[in-house]
């Protein structure tokens, strides 16, 4: 793009896919997508704001963008039962506060204020669950353990999230 007279400033996110042959590119993206902001920022050590003035002022190769070290994190997104179809609204969602004690961030998407108090779902995907620990077994851990404390009536979600990441890394030190 630069070759063309329009450079390109901004995120390039690339969605990648673990294979035996290698990490493969399935996607570039543009912007911040829910689920892969969602487990990134809370690594990020650095202001954001400064680093997307830098970015904008071209500026950003001139500083150092600062991550946690020793941190991993782990999202699982909490959707609706029937989604991408059809799905139920205003059902109640429990477990919030225990989840908040816990250390674990929820990121909310689908959800609303119920009347009187509480949260209740109002979309397909509802919920995203991080948890940011040392390593990425007890990452994926921690965040299994807050959807496991998260309910809402057909609430589902992914149980293989970071288990082939986790072999690909430990196959990758044993070699």
């Amino acid at each position: 793009m630069r070759e063309e007279g329009a450079p390109y400033v901004g995120v390039l996110y690339a969605g990648l896919m673990l294979t035996k042959e290698g990490p493969k590119v399935l996607e570039f993206n543009c912007r911040f997508g829910d689920p892969e902001c969602q487990v990134l920022m809370p690594l990020l050590k650095s202001d954001l704001y400064e680093v997307l003035k830098k970015t904008l002022q071209a500026e950003l190769s001139s500083s150092s963008v600062q991550w946690l070290q020793d941190s991993a994190a782990v999202t699982v997104v909490m959707a609706s039962g029937g989604y991408p179809a059809s799905y139920k609204k205003g059902l109640e969602i429990t477990g919030l506060s225990q989840v908040s004690e816990m250390g674990i961030q929820v990121f909310h998407a689908g959800t609303a204020l119920k009347e009187g108090g509480g949260v209740i779902t109002n979309g397909g995907r509802v919920l995203t669950v991080t948890a940011v620990r040392p390593t990425l077994e007890s990452a994926l851990h921690s965040a299994n353990e807050g959807v496991a404390a998260i309910s809402f009536p057909d609430a589902v979600y992914r149980r293989d999230i970071g288990h082939r990441a986790i072999a690909y890394l430990t196959r990758s030190r044993c070699v």
